[in-house]
């Protein structure tokens, strides 16, 4: 079956991923070579900063399936911002989301040293109605590091995908020892790319030979393989 990258800024010209169609299949290659048969590209919808127009998303997906073929199976999402744009979606049912199903990826500011205000509440509304929550790179959360009643408050809620990146050590001290662990506890259902160049995918790399090396092949298969799959059909991993 192969591994499910979750979290990947593999369209080009959109955000600050991959800047032109060629770096977008190199970097497609590496992800296939290291094990990915299937790459979720999500790139940013982040207010005032980067929010290209779904059309145009979904026009360069295309372009790029086409292109790739055979090598791997894309499927299209976004990574949502938690700001005003992500909240009227989210009042109106039009949150990008993986294949258009109940799961969908979101991230916050990563220094605030609270969350947006709401959002565990919201997040149970959201679950109520059939969706399931994808919290990107939980690891950089600085409102999360020292509260564990917090973390598994919402561990039991949302899907946590960490940064393989992270967990390899290249996002800083802190949260590569929050990243990893995370995956000691058992508090990721998943682990990603989240690459935005060629060089990510090599950090990746070493993020599963951390997993694979430290918690062993079937974590391997878990974050990687079983717990992908599971987000994708939106159901929460156990």
């Amino acid at each position: 079956m192969g591994f499910v990258d979750l979290h990947s800024h593999v369209l080009f010209g959109l955000d600050d991923g991959a800047p032109d169609a060629t770096t977008s299949m190199q970097m497609i290659e590496a992800l296939a070579a290291i094990g990915f048969t299937e790459i979720c590209a999500t790139p940013h919808q982040l207010a005032a900063k980067f929010l290209p127009d779904l059309g145009d998303i979904a026009r360069t997906f295309d372009a790029l399936t086409q292109s790739v073929g055979a090598r791997a199976r894309l499927h299209l999402a976004a990574e949502n911002m938690w700001d005003d744009v992500f909240f009227g979606r989210s009042q109106d049912g039009t949150i990008p989301s993986y294949g258009g199903g109940p799961a969908f990826l979101f991230e916050i500011h990563p220094s605030a040293e609270r969350l947006p205000l709401g959002l565990t509440e919201h997040i149970f509304r959201l679950t109520l109605a059939g969706k399931l929550p994808v919290m990107a790179h939980p690891e950089r959360y600085e409102a999360l590091w020292d509260d564990e009643a917090l973390t598994r408050k919402l561990h039991a809620s949302c899907a946590f995908v960490v940064d393989l990146g992270a967990v390899a050590g290249y996002h800083g001290r802190k949260q590569g020892k929050v990243a990893r662990r995370l995956l000691e506890d058992g508090l990721a259902h998943a682990v990603a790319s989240d690459a935005h160049t060629r060089e990510d995918v090599a950090r990746a790399a070493e993020g599963i030979a951390w997993i694979r090396k430290r918690l062993g092949p079937a974590a391997v298969t878990r974050l990687l393989d079983d717990g992908p799959r599971q987000i994708l059909a939106g159901e929460l991993p156990e």
